[in-house]
């Protein structure tokens, strides 16, 4: 039995295609990426073929006839319905059940795999205003594992649940760039002092938190080193001269951090720090490492005031060194107080402290992934870092970013 169904169907044009915006982001994370990541090949098909895709999605206008086939009572191949709410699916149906399709309504045209007349399995969806995903699905949901772009917001590649983006989660490879950060705890406590052994280091542990996303044995190279060097306007540590030259000697590549206060003035804390820092072609930029709690940040006066000094500290470091220092902050920071300042947020690259297991979701250089990991050659626990990038985004790095 064959049913004649005669539609007619107006929908708002979506505002999609190509904008730099989109282009800068599709650089960015091909630029940091390799066919080894999951999903690198879902958004290198959308890189090449995104235009093609989206022009095809419907924005005029459209008749749909003599469509809908039955096998007795039950719909069997193409047909069309209208959902209960009122959104119109074209697709294929197996023993009265849609299975792919596409569905169409005044806020999104979704293509893919259906569960009812819901979204599951892997769909793709572009929305209103041209924001892009494709993906797993669940219940009308992104879950699993997609990707999202649009003309205004960050490329989001990673693990997505109940429509809200966790983040990617990355797989720990020996391809991958490590380093560490070290200040005076890694030489001991007390009376109690341990060497550090250069020649011997090896990643051996990446944390209780991200061991279980290693792939294979972890024993990783030491491929740069941040070593703490001062703190406030008074505050030194004693072992980062031995350290900075024997790490030289080895080969690491080496940058500073000073740790900031809120007690003084940026200006300060940049002279201290210059005054005691060494610096060398081929080091690793400086760092500002920005870790104050919210009742220090309201004891200095607030975000605005906070920045001013951190601005200072940034400019008078950069005008010495003639490089842009790296800002280390936590993701709390992110969230909570970096919108306050888009201009260090633009400007400056980020080292940021996550400890789950989910890559921040935000342009970084470096990514402290553990503050517990363990390194062949010195005495209890480090932290591990991995470098935003493989080995040719990290020679290209210290091709542009070291001093000269």
């Amino acid at each position: 039995m064959k049913k004649v169904l005669l539609f007619t169907l107006t929908i708002t044009a979506i505002a999609v295609g190509a904008s730099t915006h989109v282009d800068d982001e599709l650089k960015y994370y091909f630029d940091r990426h390799n066919v080894q990541d999951e999903g690198y090949e879902m958004v290198a098909n959308y890189a090449q073929y995104g235009d093609t895709l989206l022009a095809r999605m419907p924005q005029e206008r459209l008749t749909l006839f003599n469509v809908g086939h039955w096998r007795g009572i039950s719909r069997q191949g193409t047909g069309i319905e209208r959902d209960t709410t009122g959104r119109i699916i074209v697709g294929h149906y197996e023993a009265d059940t849609l299975t792919t399709g596409i569905r169409l309504d005044s806020a999104a045209i979704y293509s893919g795999d259906f569960g009812g007349n819901m979204a599951n399995g892997h769909g793709c969806c572009v929305t209103q205003d041209g924001t892009y995903y494709e993906g797993q699905w669940a219940n009308d949901r992104r879950q699993g594992f997609g990707f999202a772009i649009s003309p205004t917001t960050h490329l989001r590649v990673g693990q997505w649940n109940g429509d809200r983006y966790l983040g990617e989660r990355m797989h720990y490879t020996g391809e991958r760039i490590y380093g560490i950060d070290i200040s005076r705890y890694q030489h001991g406590h007390g009376r109690k002092k341990y060497p550090i052994l250069w020649n011997q280091l090896r990643i051996t542990y990446l944390g209780n938190k991200n061991q279980k996303n290693a792939k294979g044995t972890v024993d990783y190279p030491v491929s740069f080193v941040f070593i703490k060097s001062t703190e406030s306007t008074n505050i030194r540590n004693p072992f980062y001269a031995q350290d900075y030259l024997i790490a030289r000697q080895q080969g690491i590549p080496i940058g500073a951090y000073h740790f900031f206060s809120y007690k003084t003035s940026g200006s300060a804390q940049a002279s201290h720090f210059l005054m005691n820092t060494l610096f060398k072609k081929g080091d690793l930029p400086p760092v500002l490492d920005l870790e104050p709690y919210p009742s220090q940040i309201a004891a200095m006066g607030g975000p605005q005031v906070l920045f001013k000094h951190v601005r200072q500290w940034l400019q008078a470091v950069e005008r010495r060194t003639k490089v842009k220092p790296i800002l280390y902050v936590s993701q709390s920071f992110v969230n909570r107080y970096l919108p306050e300042a888009p201009d260090l947020k633009r400007d400056y690259q980020v080292w940021i402290a996550r400890y789950g297991e989910y890559k921040p979701d935000v342009k970084l250089a470096v990514w402290q992934l553990s503050p517990n990991g363990r390194v062949r050659g010195i005495h209890g626990e480090v932290d591990i870092n991995v470098f935003n990038g493989y080995h040719t985004q990290w020679e290209a790095f210290l091709e542009e970013m070291t001093l000269k």
